[in-house]
């Protein structure tokens, strides 16, 4: 992905779980911030690969916590704009 310098954006697999010929492998969104006095990292989940025999399932992880999170905020920003039109008359 086309990034400014300083900002990854990546997907890594971690490590293999397998039992009774399933395996389960996680795979998580990496966003890496580098800046002159420091930087952060942060992982998203974003699915998990399940291999069966020859039959490979991509179960996507929906993050349900941030929908709610814009939905917060969404709400807030549009009463705060009715707010503010409310008393502009």
């Amino acid at each position: 992905m086309s990034t400014p310098a300083g900002l990854t954006i990546r997907t890594i697999e971690h490590p293999t779980v397998q039992t009774d010929g399933l395996r389960v492998i996680a795979r998580s969104r990496v966003l890496t911030v580098r800046l002159p006095f420091g930087g952060f990292v942060w992982h998203c989940p974003s699915a998990v690969v399940v291999e069966r025999g020859n039959r490979v399932g991509r179960h996507p992880i929906v993050d349900v916590t941030r929908i709610a999170q814009v939905v917060v905020w969404a709400c807030a920003l549009i009463a705060w704009f009715a707010i503010r039109g409310w008393s502009a008359r």
